[in-house]
């Protein structure tokens, strides 16, 4: 049985040990006996919902979806192209969709936190309510570690209670610490260097970036966005 939410579908699954399921949508009601057995509500996605960076559930494992394409051939069905990383053994899959096929949501919880501090390679996040502290491996970070400032806010993902990943802000914005010189002149922003951020990243900009400017980066994409005024 399958009922349409506003953020996707819900379809069930089980069984499991109970007896009464009460389900009320709406103008949709199941009041269903079934002795010793309960269908379990998962949330899924439609490949039409499918984007970077939605967290989704494999054989039981969370994937973060790090890569979509969309492919639409001369005969068939669409097709979608995806790599996924398992946000657990930090591998790498890829998998072949094709259009109407369906995605589960993973189980994981976020956490407002806020980045503290970088030391040997360990990254230590703090919960912004209850001030607990959560450490995160620097494979567990990824690239993330570009966009971290300290006290920068942060989604720290939880899966089965433990930290797995972090989910930073769309966009950021970083102070250049060093690039070559731009032409006098030149505005234009098809001509791009690269640039070293107060991070320790690096990100490609326009020519006319210089030291000292402060930068709008997406980390959706890691692409420069504009040159943000400091006055």
């Amino acid at each position: 049985m399958r009922i349409g939410n506003k953020g996707g579908n819900i379809r069930f699954k089980g069984p499991r040990q109970v007896g009464i399921v009460c389900l009320n949508y709406r103008d949709f009601t199941l009041n269903t006996f079934v002795p010793s057995r309960e269908w379990i509500a998962v949330a899924t996605y439609k490949t039409s919902d499918l984007r970077k960076g939605l967290k989704v559930q494999i054989d039981g494992e969370p994937y973060l979806l790090s890569e979509v394409n969309f492919v639409k051939p001369g005969k068939g069905n669409a097709l979608y192209k995806c790599k996924l990383k398992n946000l657990i053994r930090n591998t790498v899959l890829d998998r072949t969709l094709k259009g109407g096929d369906e995605l589960e949501v993973a189980d994981v919880e976020e956490l407002e936190t806020q980045f503290l501090y970088n030391q040997a390679g360990t990254f230590v996040f703090m919960d912004s309510k209850s001030y607990e502290q959560y450490e995160l491996t620097a494979d567990q970070v990824d690239d993330y570690w570009r966009y971290l400032k300290e006290g920068m806010p942060v989604a720290m993902v939880l899966y089965n209670g433990n930290p797995i990943t972090l989910t930073p802000p769309s966009h950021v914005t970083l102070k250049v610490i060093e690039t070559e010189p731009g032409v006098r002149g030149d505005t234009a922003t098809n001509v791009t260097k690269p640039a070293k951020v107060e991070t320790g990243g690096e990100f490609q900009v326009p020519g006319f970036i210089k030291e000292g400017n402060v930068i709008k980066i997406d980390t959706r994409t890691g692409e420069y966005c504009e040159r943000v005024s400091m006055e």
